[in-house]
């Protein structure tokens, strides 16, 4: 192989994908929000010319935008983060294109892979600045580097995707514009992991903030934390904005990237955030105004979904699909449409499944542990589920029947693991269970489990899919008929994150993820980190093994796939790398760790009339964390 030296050919890539190279700038004139020349002429701001980097990334529209206004969004609350980071803040090195095929320059304005694919040298873009104004160099990277993500403090596992065969790549800072990381072998899933969500905390840390938080930097820092009332200086770096998926980093104390910065605090009590333009947002548009186009955005705390609903289709929502986009809304919001003044538009789900169904492996009950890893106990109730009178009833008919899998029509489509076990068949499934040994019934026709007690568990849900308590409420019918008595337990996001992430649970619900991505979530395939709850447990240790919460998997086949994926990890060959997912996934046919419902059902987004540069089509996907990889700072009022 020939080095690869592919900063021409990201060049290209980015004509392709809507991302215009910087080129011919020297000649370029920039021009700035009216909100922000008022700044500048009162003394405020430096000129934009001072505030834009010497060649700011200049990003092609679907339509050049007008300034002002303010977007309106709903959110549930502080457990709600996911929202904001969909939003308006996913500026990571490296990102997806608009058509989730491709990693593109972003802060990064290119890069170099080594021959051997275990060395990678990023470029960054001299002349940025945080919205502060302090200029961001490759010592942010660092700080982030050496004293968060290899803190055995904060980080005590590490960063999952600076680990490949065992050890952690080494970072080296060329200049203040170059950074190196070096592997131990190929590291062929660090471009992907970069361009997800999780890779933004890369270029997240301003050092020069966060320093005031950390002991390395500041020998008071532990006694400031227990005068402010925290335990140890930990929590109080994260409380300060140190972790990218905790609320607390919506502050204007925290310096940011993103094109929108806060403008106050997102506490438990908040009732509306407000995201304001970032001054020193590095990107412009081929006419060279600087991006983004829209002044604010506004988060209206709605913790009922239902008011979620009204709210928009009244008309006071600008953009928005997350919570109000279930199926069955769908009638209202159409009946409500010109009066709401909106249209809709279109998600394409990169989901592997409609709701799965996690029985937790690893459950800290051993009677139910032991239930759990019998494989014709799973079986059999997957065959007691009528996914047909769910499809009819939750998705209109618009999905199939099939457990987690790749969709139809990818390249890792298995067909044993899409289709086994979803014939709804209440006599075999109670034949399985009588034979699995749990024939003996209480007087109120439960299963008795080997001790004598009703098997009977709890499944925790949250706030995900759009129709959990449903798709519960359809579930808990079909097993009490077989004789299994599943309590279904609605929980808040952050105690449910809280629980299922440390192995807390017995069982869980949730939605499919990896449907046509396998490779970049897993987790419904495979017991690869804390996001594997049906086996919890395992999932922790393959992350890190000194995890209290951690389990070594006593199944071989486990063991097995957490080996292909660490073989995947280090080959930047796409072939290999599917010819090993398949293997993954196979073993999982053959394992049948989760249960799912169907395909994943269509879904939408609603959008007001005059807000614009919103795609017709996109994906749905966390990886991909809609609508932000659509250029969100793009989207614009007009008429």
């Amino acid at each position: 192989m020939r080095i690869r030296n592919i900063r021409l050919f990201i060049s290209l890539l980015v004509l392709m994908f809507g991302l215009v190279p910087s080129v011919a700038q020297d000649q370029m004139e920039y021009s700035e929000a009216p909100m922000l020349t008022e700044m500048v002429d009162a003394g405020l701001l430096p000129s934009v010319n001072e505030r834009l980097p010497e060649n700011p990334f200049i990003v092609e529209p679907a339509q050049i935008g007008q300034y002002g206004g303010t977007w309106r969004r709903l959110m549930t609350g502080v457990g709600d983060d996911g929202n904001l980071v969909r939003t308006a803040s996913y500026e990571p090195l490296v990102r997806w294109d608009t058509e989730y095929n491709q990693v593109v320059p972003n802060v990064a304005e290119s890069w170099e892979v080594s021959e051997d694919g275990r060395e990678f040298t990023f470029h960054l873009r001299p002349g940025m600045k945080w919205s502060d104004g302090v200029p961001f160099t490759a010592d942010d990277i660092r700080f982030w580097y050496e004293d968060v993500a290899n803190n055995a403090e904060l980080n005590p596992s590490g960063i999952d995707f600076l680990i490949v065969a065992g050890e952690t790549a080494a970072f080296e800072m060329i200049d203040d514009y170059t950074v190196k990381f070096a592997f131990a072998a190929p590291a062929g899933l660090f471009l992907p992991q970069l361009a997800a969500p999780w890779g933004t905390q890369v270029a997240y840390f301003a050092r020069h903030h966060f320093e005031q938080f950390h002991p390395n930097y500041n020998e008071n820092v532990q006694a400031e934390a227990s005068s402010a009332g925290f335990e140890n200086w930990m929590t109080y770096f994260v409380n300060r904005g140190g972790d990218i998926y905790n609320a607390s980093r919506w502050t204007p104390d925290v310096p940011t990237l993103d094109a929108w910065a806060a403008e106050n605090s997102f506490q438990s009590d908040t009732t509306q955030l407000v995201l304001v333009r970032n001054p020193y947002y590095w990107k412009v548009d081929p006419q060279g105004q600087q991006y983004p186009y829209i002044d604010r955005i506004t988060f209206d705390v709605v913790p009922e979904v239902e008011n979620m609903v009204l709210r928009t289709a009244n008309g006071e929502v600008d953009m928005q699909e997350r919570h109000i986009n279930a199926l069955d809304n769908r009638a209202f919001f159409v009946d409500n449409q010109a009066n709401g003044d909106y249209h809709f538009y279109d998600l394409t789900s990169t989901d592997s499944n409609s709701s799965v169904l996690q029985l937790n492996l690893t459950s800290k009950n051993p009677t139910l542990r032991e239930i759990f890893q019998n494989r014709d106990f799973r079986v059999a109730l997957s065959h007691a589920i009528n996914r047909q009178e769910m499809i009819d009833t939750l998705y209109f008919g618009t999905t199939i029947a099939h457990q987690p899998a790749p969709l139809p029509g990818t390249a890792l489509y298995n067909d044993q693991l899409a289709t086994q076990y979803t014939q709804y068949d209440t006599d075999t499934a109670n034949q399985m269970l009588d034979e699995a040994g749990f024939a003996e019934r209480d007087s109120e026709g439960f299963r008795l489990g080997v001790d004598g007690d009703r098997i009977s568990f709890v499944m925790v849900y949250s706030d995900f899919p759009t129709n959990s308590a449903e798709v519960m409420e359809f579930v808990q019918r079909y097993w009490r008929e077989v004789g299994i008595d599943m309590q279904p337990r609605q929980m808040p996001r952050e105690a449910f994150d809280e629980m299922v992430t440390t192995n807390g649970h017995d069982a869980a619900l949730w939605g499919g993820e990896g449907g046509i991505r396998p490779i970049g979530r897993p987790h419904n395939f495979m017991p690869v980190d804390n996001n594997a709850w049906f086996a919890a447990a395992w999932g922790i240790w393959s992350e890190s093994s000194e995890d209290p919460n951690a389990e070594e998997p006593s199944n071989p086949n486990a063991l097995r796939q957490i080996e292909l994926f660490e073989q995947i990890k280090q080959t930047a060959d796409q072939d290999e790398q599917n010819r090993l997912m398949a293997e993954i996934l196979a073993i999982a046919a053959e394992e049948f760790w989760a249960i799912g419902i169907s395909t994943p059902q269509p879904s939408y987004g609603i959008v007001r009339n005059d807000f614009f540069n919103v795609p017709e089509t996109m994906p749905l996907a966390w990886e991909w964390p809609t609508p932000a990889p659509a250029n969100s700072f793009t989207f614009y009022f007009g008429s």
